[in-house]
C-alpha cells in the first residue's frame, strides 16, 4: 500500500488530533441531584441487609468522582438490622470513587441507642474501613453510667 503526501498529512493530523483530545482535560460533569442517596449492602450470605446508608439534601459532582453533599447524614447498620451509628454534617465531600468522606467543618455523631455522642470539626469518614476520624475540637458525651462523663 502507498501513501502520498497528502494522505500522509491527513493520517498525521487525525493523529495529532485525537491525541491532543485524549490528553485535554475533562471537564467537570453539570448535573445536580436532590435528596442523594448512596447504600452498601453486607456480602453475602448477607446481600440483602443495608450495611451504610449515606444520603444528603443534595450532591453537586465535580471531576474526578467527587461529590459536594450537604446535610450529609451516615448511617451504619449491624447484621442485626439496628443502627450502630448515625452522622451528621452540614456538607463534606463525597469521593465515590474511594468510599471516602471528608469536611473540616462541623460534625455530629451519636451511638444508634443515643447513649454516644460526639461533636466536631474536621473529619474524615473511610467506608472499607468502617471508620470515622475527627480531628479538631471533639466532645464527647457518654450517657448510661453511673454519672455522665465528659471527655475533651
Amino acid at each position: 500500500m502507498k501513501i502520498k503526501g497528502a494522505q500522509l498529512v491527513l493520517i498525521a493530523a487525525a493523529i495529532l488530533f485525537f491525541a491532543a483530545t485524549k490528553n485535554r482535560a475533562q471537564p467537570a460533569p453539570s448535573g445536580h441531584a436532590s435528596d442523594f442517596t448512596s447504600v452498601q449492602y453486607f456480602d453475602p450470605p448477607h446481600q440483602q441487609q443495608l450495611k451504610t446508608r449515606l444520603s444528603g439534601a443534595s450532591a453537586q459532582p465535580l471531576a474526578g468522582g467527587l461529590l459536594v453533599i450537604t446535610q450529609l447524614r451516615l448511617e451504619d447498620f449491624g447484621l442485626n438490622g439496628k443502627t450502630e451509628y448515625i452522622v451528621d454534617a452540614p456538607d463534606c465531600v463525597y469521593d465515590t470513587l474511594n468510599g471516602t468522606a471528608n469536611s473540616a467543618g462541623k460534625l455530629h455523631a451519636q451511638s444508634g441507642d443515643g447513649k454516644i455522642r460526639v461533636e466536631g470539626e474536621g473529619f474524615l469518614w473511610r467506608q472499607t474501613a468502617q471508620s470515622l476520624t475527627i480531628s479538631n475540637r471533639v466532645h464527647t458525651v457518654l450517657e448510661g453510667t453511673q454519672e455522665n462523663q465528659f471527655l475533651p
